[in-house]
């Protein structure tokens, strides 16, 4: 999570989290001009949502994904009526964890709180 969106913050934060052989996948905004990994780009603001670049039928590029975590992420914290942004982070992280274990146990619950 970045707390500005300006290039030099977005591509600190993309060379801190990512390898020289990530391919990033965004939205075509100008901020991810000129970043330094394998970049692939769907351009929402022309209506493009997807793209299959190797012509195999399947559309390997876009930011679906994401989009639709980021839904999850919105819609898990709307009980609370807004979280404090010293909070958020630990958050975002119980969703996370919560999309990626399809079955969450008792067990597992149990484990999470006494950590």
């Amino acid at each position: 999570m970045v707390h500005q969106t300006d290039k030099e913050t977005l591509m600190d934060h993309v060379h801190q989290f990512t390898t020289a052989d990530t391919v990033v996948y965004t939205e075509g905004w100008r901020g991810y001009n000129g970043l330094d990994r394998r970049h692939a780009v769907v351009c929402h603001k022309e209506a493009e949502w997807a793209r299959d670049d190797d012509a195999d039928g399947v559309r390997e590029v876009h930011t679906n994904g994401i989009e639709g975590i980021w839904t999850t992420v919105r819609n898990f914290l709307r009980p609370f009526r807004g979280v404090h942004k010293k909070f958020l982070s630990g958050y975002i992280a119980i969703c996370e964890c919560l999309i990626n274990r399809k079955s969450v146990s008792v067990d597992f619950i149990s484990k999470l709180v006494q950590a």
